[in-house]
């Protein structure tokens, strides 16, 4: 019963988030362009599907993926299994002995990041308008290491407790050389797949993962650093694809060399 009346709640605060919405667009479509709002009954059925459905969101993300993630940070922070992992017994631990954190952050970043509505989306649409030269799971796989590499470094920033903004500033440093060098077509898709990560799969789980380690790990702050791995989930995918460019690019400057040679290989055997 309290399932059911914590949904209700839910879709009753996502029909008023999603009411100014609707009346800007049939106020403008009114007032502005003129006449009645075209298909009015689909599109009101369309708005009462996407209430329901972002509310039964919500409540899947309070009873599921929040909990989730920080029973997984507590697990694998817990001392007892640390201590039992890297064999230390009791003595102090220290970063290198979270790798298993680090290794479910990698995981759990590529997994969401792959099963990301956003970034399929994307990516078809990408491998559409280039004509297929960037492939759809080529795209998808670039953007999933970048998230989860992102997702792991934020977390080992977390655990050694180092400022968010050193490493948000070197790493975009790396964006803007990157940027320089690579193809100019891959560059706004780039910039783009670093928004489509942070959607409605990858943030809940990256979120709570960043609250439940910040609580789990010994002096650390769930405000000051269970937040910002969004950030790095945001900033490693466009050095991801920026670097799937570049190779890209360089395995087509072989690939054309290649053939060069030979035929030069081939007029000098003719000359002899």
């Amino acid at each position: 019963m309290e399932l059911i009346t914590n949904s209700l709640a839910f879709i009753a605060g996502s029909a008023i988030d999603v009411l100014p919405i609707v009346i800007f667009l049939f106020a403008f479509q009114r007032l502005v362009i003129g006449g009645p709002m075209p298909n009015r009954k689909n599109i009101i059925v369309g708005f009462l599907f996407v209430v329901v459905g972002l509310g039964l969101f919500l409540v899947g993300l309070e009873q599921t993926l929040f909990p989730l993630g920080r029973l997984m940070a507590a697990q694998l922070t817990d001392p007892a299994f640390l201590h039992d992992a890297v064999g230390r017994g009791t003595a102090a631990l220290v970063w290198q002995d979270y790798y298993w954190v680090y290794l479910f952050a990698l995981a759990i970043g590529f997994s969401t990041t792959l099963a990301e509505p956003a970034l399929i989306a994307v990516s078809m649409k990408a491998n559409t308008v280039s004509g297929g030269a960037i492939g759809v799971w080529s795209l998808r796989v670039a953007v999933a290491i970048g998230v989860g590499v992102g997702v792991s470094l934020g977390c080992y920033r977390i655990i050694t407790g180092y400022p968010l903004h050193y490493f948000i500033a070197a790493g975009y440093l790396v964006v803007i050389a990157q940027t320089a060098m690579a193809p100019k077509m891959i560059v706004p898709l780039a910039y783009d797949s670093g928004g489509v990560t942070t959607s409605t799969v990858t943030v809940p789980l990256v979120t709570a993962l960043g609250l439940g380690l910040s609580e789990a790990v010994p002096g650390r702050s769930p405000l000051l650093d269970g937040f910002g791995l969004v950030a790095f989930a945001s900033l490693f995918p466009i050095i991801s694809v920026l670097a799937y460019g570049q190779l890209a690019a360089f395995r087509g400057r072989v690939s054309t060399s290649i053939p060069d040679a030979r035929d030069g290989e081939k007029e000098e055997s003719h000359a002899l």
